[in-house]
């Protein structure tokens, strides 16, 4: 257990970034797979915006690595080009 009264709070901190950043992770994860799961090109269209969206900011504030969210989006673009 931690000495200090810095390292407490650091603890404490923590966990509570931890549990943010993994709700957002959650949501994130939800909505890519919901996009995968479409077989309407049309409807796909007009959510992959907000998807784009919501990694981008992910990326930005190091919930997920920007390559990653630059993976996703390639592969849900190509994805989206393959529906008919």
């Amino acid at each position: 257990m931690a000495n200090h009264k810095s390292s407490l709070k650091r603890i404490r901190q923590d966990k509570k970034k931890q549990l943010h950043n993994k709700y957002y992770a959650k949501t994130m994860r939800n909505a890519v797979r919901k996009l995968r799961a479409m077989t309407n090109k049309e409807e796909a269209v007009k959510l992959y915006p907000a998807v784009q969206k919501m990694l981008d900011k992910l990326a930005k504030t190091n919930i997920i690595h920007k390559n990653k969210a630059s993976n996703l989006k390639s592969s849900l673009a190509k994805h989206i080009n393959k529906l008919g």
